[in-house]
């Protein structure tokens, strides 16, 4: 059986550092992933209500298909300057694509925000909203070790009527192959079923890494079947009833949450795999899979669910089989590691 990496962290791709930077005055706050030089990316939006900086420049069609940084932010469209931020200092570091000798260098830094402005807080900032140097503080605390849950871009988080938060998880699929993800969950959807402590993504968990509380509603066995009650007899858990899988409608709309972009699942895919940026996108979409395993319902009219995917190129794909099955491969465990760090967020967050 695959295990995590030794952090259980998207930094088990080696080389990507994620620094976290919150305001508890505006209870918010922003994510950054660094990546050393630049990765190959892709991106797939998938919500009714993005926020979004330079996702045109991930397009499979266009010319750059690279990153240096990804920001994750709180702050909604006030929080995109948290990019400026992050692309100012990584310019002067000289970080970036160099056009010609003596120019500034300029970094690609995209980046995604989610609706926290009602979520308490003070957020008279006037003319200055502190996204842009929540950026910049962020990108000075990247590290390989980073805290999950309410922090970062995930700290005014919700997650339907609960809170939500960073989230994070990886897996080694072996031969130098790692995925990872790293997850700021705001859905307006719920990541616990009907009962109110179970995860939607209780059957992907590894080593109790959110609470280990497994199966809903408990173990039985099938009477009548032969072994029942014995070793090795057929174990299932009970039906749940989902009549409804959705949050309180009335108390959505009481917190001012049933409105375009007021809740967004971001999050990020990061392999070691060599993959190009059609690849990337490739992965990106598989990865939605995992939010639609984890949260019910996903994908709303008034999410703004954006995945972006990176690759480091450190591992190559095996050329004795079809290129097309190992980025499915990859895809299909960053779905996995998704529907994980989301119940991981949620685990933290409480």
């Amino acid at each position: 059986m695959f295990q995590p990496g030794p952090r259980n962290l998207i930094t088990d791709v080696t080389g990507l550092l994620v620094g976290h930077a919150t305001d508890e005055k505006v209870i918010s706050g922003v994510t950054v992933a660094l990546c050393p030089g630049d990765w190959s990316a892709g991106v797939d939006v998938r919500g009714g209500g993005p926020g979004t900086r330079e996702t045109d420049a991930l397009a499979p069609e266009n010319l750059i298909g690279r990153v240096h940084a990804l920001v994750l932010s709180g702050g909604s469209v006030f929080g995109l300057a948290a990019a400026d931020g992050v692309t100012t200092a990584l310019s002067a570091r000289g970080a970036g694509l160099r056009l010609r000798p003596g120019s500034p260098s300029i970094p690609i830094v995209p980046a995604a925000v989610l609706h926290d402005l009602g979520n308490g807080g003070d957020k008279a900032w006037g003319l200055d909203p502190p996204y842009r140097n929540l950026g910049i503080q962020a990108l000075q605390a990247a590290a390989p070790d980073f805290a999950l849950g309410s922090i970062g871009a995930g700290r005014g988080a919700m997650a339907g009527l609960i809170k939500g938060g960073i989230g994070s998880a990886s897996i080694d699929l072996g031969a130098g192959l790692i995925v990872g993800v790293l997850v700021a969950l705001n859905s307006i959807g719920s990541a616990l079923m009907p009962d109110g402590k179970t995860y939607w993504a209780w059957a992907f968990e590894l080593n109790s890494e959110f609470g280990g509380a497994g199966l809903p509603g408990g173990v039985h066995t099938w009477a009548g079947l032969p072994g029942a009650g014995q070793a090795g007899a057929v174990q299932r858990a009970p039906h749940s009833p989902i009549s409804d899988p959705a949050p309180d409608e009335s108390r959505l709309l009481a917190l001012g949450r049933m409105q375009a972009g007021a809740n967004t699942t971001l999050g990020l895919v990061a392999c070691t795999a060599d993959l190009t940026t059609v690849e990337c996108t490739r992965v990106a979409m598989m990865a939605q899979d995992g939010i639609a395993r984890a949260v019910r319902p996903a994908h709303t009219p008034y999410d703004g669910d954006t995945i972006f995917a990176l690759a480091s190129g450190a591992t190559a794909l095996d050329a004795s089989q079809q290129r097309a099955a190992q980025v499915g491969r990859i895809g299909s465990a960053a779905a996995d590691c998704m529907a994980r760090s989301i119940a991981r967020a949620v685990h933290h967050s409480r």
